[in-house]
């Protein structure tokens, strides 16, 4: 189970973390909850259906990362030359309905990230005062539920590093396995791929 998620058989999955991982996880989703930005909660006096009916932007996000995150539904993205005036307003009116719900949901994924490692009580290492016999961890266990939660935020983060990374294909992101240690950017590669790990074994575990 160290390292990669497993199975627990009813819908859910388990995966051992150590502190520096559960540290990094959190590090992680608390950064991408900063990115996506705080929710919109409807005042006392508001009527939460129309709320709900809000409109949201009509234009793509300017930010690298956001703009993964928050994709246009049509044409191929802000400066494409396929990109037609018809797709441009279907475009803004698909994004003016659906993404202020899609921010909410990405929230909520990323919350239960911090949740789930927030309830974790790592365990010391065996041994005289825990010295010696690696670090201490916890086994994380996920409902069916946050099994899904926990997938959309791994999948955000990617595609937030990614984006970073200027990672836009598969032979691009290969390239990124042999980058030299001096590279600034190898913590961000490092911790892109370990993701990627983490997201693989997470979607095994929701396979039939």
């Amino acid at each position: 189970m160290a390292g990669h998620f497993e199975s627990t058989g009813d819908g859910g999955a388990a995966i051992a973390l150590d502190e520096i991982e559960i540290s990094i996880l959190r590090s992680l989703a608390v950064q991408l909850l900063e990115l996506i930005g705080p929710g919109e909660e409807p005042a006392d006096t508001e009527d939460p259906f129309a709320a709900l009916l809000a409109d949201g932007p009509t234009e793509p996000p300017t930010d690298p990362a956001l703009a993964r995150l928050f994709p246009d539904a049509y044409g191929g993205g802000p400066g494409a030359r396929t990109e037609s005036d018809e797709e441009r307003r279907a475009a803004a009116e698909f994004r003016r309905f659906t993404e202020n719900d899609l921010r909410a949901r990405k929230r909520e994924d990323g919350l239960a990230v911090v949740r789930g490692l927030d309830a974790l009580t790592p365990d010391l290492p065996s041994g005289p005062s825990g010295a010696g016999k690696g670090a201490a961890g916890a086994v994380l266990t996920l409902k069916p539920e946050e099994s899904r939660q926990w997938l959309g935020a791994l999948n955000d983060l990617r595609l937030a590093i990614g984006a970073r990374l200027e990672v836009t294909d598969d032979e691009e992101s290969n390239e990124l396995y042999s980058l030299p240690d001096e590279d600034p950017r190898k913590p961000m590669v490092m911790a892109y791929l370990w993701l990627g790990g983490l997201q693989e074994t997470l979607v095994e575990t929701l396979l039939p």
